[in-house]
């Protein structure tokens, strides 16, 4: 496993689980899979509607909680509750959270931030960080914070590595972490020849050189996954590391395609959203 050390000295593993779109069944059975298989950083939120389940998995794991990395995301519909920390906890079944995010840049997201920075300084949390917010939205953050946002969780993979923000976030200090690491599952990206003549040389899979691409350029990895065998491969990264000009050669591929783009009208039904939490297995 390989490490980054955040800009408050905590020190987070370069590659996770995602459980975005998994059911509570789906999620505890993959957090599982990949806490036995070695993963010690899992990723939910309250929009997933699957913390119950991915708690229930590290108890059931028998790993020491001091082991597990645990990350989840505010939703803006919780905002302004001042218990949001502490039901997101609750949820969760444990004392503290490793790392919290603010989900989306909707509604009121300063009174979000806010109550994490009180949730920090009461140790609940061990770090705290954004999601989905841009340059300007860092930058407002930064300019009001108390405490500094430690990681961006955004979309970032082979066809759009958003080298200008990449950059942005290194001078100030903030690890970047990308969901849809392998393109959200598309064929064409997992199918450049580059990748399978990368995966020949190292015996290794396309995701998985994939996967190697973006912990190489710094890029924080959560692939989910419902199937064990996926799982156990999308973590067996280790082994081997891509040359200075193979890292090029993908840098070269960049498209500045995103598969993900939010409007000013999904961010207002985003901050109308209220998830289901309370009714969640």
């Amino acid at each position: 496993m390989e490490y980054v050390t955040l800009n408050n000295g905590v020190k987070m593993p370069m590659a996770g689980i995602g459980t975005f779109l998994l059911t509570p069944d789906e999620a505890e059975a993959s957090v599982l899979s990949a806490l036995s298989g070695g993963y010690r950083l899992i990723d939910t939120a309250n929009a997933y509607v699957n913390e119950k389940a991915v708690g229930r998995a590290m108890k059931k794991s028998g790993i020491d909680r001091k082991e597990i990395f645990l990350e989840t995301k505010l939703w803006p519909s919780f905002y302004e509750q001042p218990d949001a920390v502490e039901k997101t906890l609750q949820r969760l079944g444990t004392d503290y959270i490793d790392l919290l995010l603010i989900h989306q840049p909707a509604g009121n997201y300063v009174a979000g931030y806010r109550q994490m920075e009180k949730a920090y300084k009461e140790g609940k949390v061990r770090a705290i960080g954004l999601s989905n917010f841009k340059k300007e939205q860092i930058e407002e953050i930064l300019s009001l914070c108390e405490v500094k946002p430690t990681v961006l969780q955004t979309e970032l993979h082979p066809y759009y590595q958003e080298s200008s923000l990449k950059a942005f976030l290194k001078e100030n200090q903030i690890a970047a972490q990308s969901w849809y690491p392998l393109g959200h599952g598309d064929k064409a990206l997992l199918e450049e020849p580059l990748f399978a003549e990368l995966g020949k040389k190292y015996k290794k899979s396309p995701a998985q050189i994939i996967l190697r691409w973006h912990i190489q350029d710094g890029n924080i990895v959560i692939p989910g996954s419902k199937s064990a065998e996926h799982i156990k491969a999308n973590f067996d990264l280790f082994d081997f590391s891509l040359t200075e000009s193979e890292m090029k050669r993908i840098a070269a591929m960049n498209k500045n395609v995103r598969y993900y783009t939010s409007t000013p009208e999904m961010l207002k039904r985003y901050a109308e959203m209220v998830p289901p939490v309370d009714e969640q297995k």
